[in-house]
């Protein structure tokens, strides 16, 4: 947890303080920046985790992660720790400067070579300008390296005052590097040497290897190796506001790795880089070097008790260190929901990163203080702000994969009001009814949308989970993908109430058929009174009720199925057997019950049963034939006991 200190909101010199804990309570903003500004992440509400460790040491070089697992916020905690001291400066493009990097060439140099030596440039005139201004503040006496460095950026308009906006310093070194820097500065003359180069991307490259050395010269003349003072931070960040999954996007991403492999290299521990990338956008680069930068990479990573952790130090930050955990969890929220405990309630509905915790979180603080004026929060409150933050973030897994994956939306209607619980097989039907007009809206994805790649993207998104063993594992669990033999998916839970797959099958709820109110009000009258044999409704009642527990014995036996599975239909058969235990022995014409109507009423509901299991395609190996098999029976048994349409037994007759 962050060891900053908090302050307290107490009750007293507070302007809150005549009002409930809860109106204070606030888990922070979804964007670090706002976080930052209203003062919250940087009051306590910052959890150091290894990938702000990995930056802050210098070990890693490539902070990756979904939209909103905390990247931006391990940027602004960077930004804002004095302990760095002024060398930092962040690099975050908007659409005029992406726009200027996708359309930069050169001649005799690829694309991801060319946009490469555009962000060298970026970095060297950075890094000069942070070395004139460090030597006059840090150093008695300014080398003349550094004076050169200041003589180039005023003949190449990067001065102090110039060049301020990242659009400006780009289209100035496009047209410089494409054309010629002025290099009097370092005593080189543009006609000198420069040009005979072969290509135009020669004499750029040529032309930038002298700007670094000067500026190597100029950090080994000033001795600011890293350890005399801290290494100049250069920061790049929100990568994703220009990307496009386009080639020369592409090359842009890449010619940031490849430029920051180098110039890394070049600097030493005079200057340290930290590229920060979505998952989505780093996983999808495919280049020669790829494999040089696995060491650099941090990807980053959240469990239930990390983001437990988080949210208290968040609470604490809004209210007071005051507040406990068990204060938190089990007094301003409700203990449990559904009888499930309101952490794991609340974190299993969240895909496993900052952003998403911070908004169901305040969604249950609003729901309960704003919304209705509670002072704590109800299990209703969390049900319904559950409610609105599962529609939330499935429009925003569109919205963060509209790039990559533009059909995505087109895919939810797979799993919309029906069983959380898919197999490949009912997929696959689901799919074959669909693909005509998934081909013919996107007609340039057709690769992409075929069962197996449609099972692999909505794995690598976070909504399905594929089942593995006794586990369900998430995009993120593991670095394994979905495997062709594995035929058992999940929706997260995060996204079933905006599908409607609330339950794990498709399974029709049992009805009760009794009327509940003239049981209860106890309104019959049995025929005798005391002990009497059981006449025929009570036997055909049994019957009913030994099919049921034969029913739960058999799903019980059935271990290789999916636990929510047989919940689900344990449920179902138990709503069943509940309803004949409530009809009292020997009353059943009086209460209204037609026994033999009863009983056909119920077989069908078990034949029904039986065919939304049949055609949910779940494995026969998971021992769900073998239920089948038993509904299919004991619908047979009920029907021939009642004299249905397979004919009586001739058990009737003695009843």
């Amino acid at each position: 947890m962050a060891t900053d200190n908090v302050e307290v909101g107490t009750t007293q010199g507070d302007d809150l303080a005549d009002q409930p804990v809860l109106a204070r309570l606030h888990f922070g903003r979804e964007d670090a920046e706002r976080d930052v500004t209203e003062g919250l992440l940087l009051r306590g509400g910052f959890l150091p985790n290894a990938a702000y460790r990995a930056a802050l040491s210098g070990r890693k070089m490539l902070i990756i992660g979904r939209k909103g697992s905390g990247k931006s916020a391990i940027c602004m905690r960077l930004m804002s720790d004095v302990g760095h001291g002024s060398g930092k400066v962040l690099v975050t493009p908007d659409e005029a400067a992406g726009e200027e990097i996708r359309r930069f060439e050169l001649q005799g140099l690829p694309g991801d070579s060319a946009k490469a030596l555009i962000w060298r440039y970026v970095f060297a005139v950075h890094a000069a300008r942070h070395l004139v201004g460090h030597a006059k503040g840090a150093h008695d006496k300014k080398p003349d390296s550094v004076k050169v460095l200041g003589r180039f950026l005023k003949q190449n308009g990067e001065g102090q005052d110039g060049g301020g906006r990242l659009v400006e310093r780009l289209a100035q070194g496009a047209r410089g590097l494409q054309g010629s820097l002025s290099l009097e500065a370092f005593g080189v003359k543009a006609s000198v040497g420069l040009a005979q180069s072969p290509s135009e991307g020669a004499r750029a490259a040529r032309q930038l290897e002298i700007v670094e050395q000067g500026v190597a010269r100029a950090f080994a003349d000033l001795g600011c190796d890293g350890v005399a003072h801290p290494p100049l931070l250069l920061m790049v960040d929100q990568l994703e506001q220009v990307w496009s999954a386009e080639p020369d996007s592409n090359s842009m991403v890449i010619g940031l790795l490849l430029a920051a492999k180098h110039v890394a290299s070049l600097y030493g521990r005079s200057v340290r880089f930290l590229l920060f990338l979505r998952a989505d956008i780093y996983d999808s680069l495919s280049f020669g070097e790829g494999d040089k930068f696995h060491g650099d990479e941090l990807r980053i990573a959240w469990t239930e008790q990390a983001l437990r952790d988080l949210a208290l130090a968040r609470a604490q930050a809004s209210v007071g260190a005051w507040l406990t955990e068990e204060q938190l969890w089990k007094e301003l929220f409700p203990q449990t929901v559904g009888g499930e405990e309101i952490t794991t309630y609340l974190f299993r509905r969240c895909l496993p990163r900052p952003r998403d915790a911070i908004q169901f979180l305040n969604a249950c603080v609003e729901k309960a203080w704003l919304e209705q004026e509670r002072d704590l929060i109800t299990e209703l409150d969390v049900v319904q702000a559950g409610r609105q933050f599962s529609e939330w973030k499935l429009k925003d897994l569109t919205s963060e994969y509209l790039v990559a994956h533009p059909f995505l939306r087109n895919l939810f209607p797979l799993f919309q009001n029906t069983g959380y619980v898919v197999t490949r097989a009912a997929l696959a039907r689901r799919f074959e009814a669909a693909s005509a007009t998934l081909h013919h809206d996107f007609p340039a994805y057709v690769n992409v949308l075929t069962l197996s790649g449609v099972i692999d993207v909505l794995h690598s998104v976070g909504l399905l989970g594929v089942r593995r063993g006794n586990d369900v594992v998430f995009s993120g669990d593991d670095g394994l993908p979905v495997q062709p033999h594995e035929t058992e998916f999940q929706v997260h839970p995060c996204f079933r109430a905006a599908l409607g797959a609330t339950s794990a099958v498709d399974l029709r709820r049992f009805e009760p058929q009794l009327m509940d109110a003239r049981i209860a009000s106890g309104n019959f009258s049995p025929g005798t009174s005391g002990i009497s044999s059981l006449n025929r409704d009570d036997r055909l009642l049994m019957q009913l009720a030994r099919s049921c527990h034969s029913i739960l014995a058999q799903v019980g036996r059935a271990v290789a199925l999916t636990q929510d599975v047989r919940d689900e239909i344990t449920v179902q058969v138990n709503r069943v057997l509940d309803d004949v235990n409530r009809i009292p022995p020997g009353a059943a014409s009086s209460v209204g019950v037609d026994v033999d109507d009863y009983l056909l009423r119920t077989a069908r509901y078990l034949t029904t049963l039986a065919a939304q299991l049949r055609a949910g395609g779940l494995e026969e190996t998971t021992g769900i034939d073998d239920v089948v098999r038993r509904l299919d029976e004991e619908e047979r048994r009920l029907r021939r006991s009642a004299g249905g349409s397979y004919g009586s037994s001739g058990d009737s007759s003695g009843y």
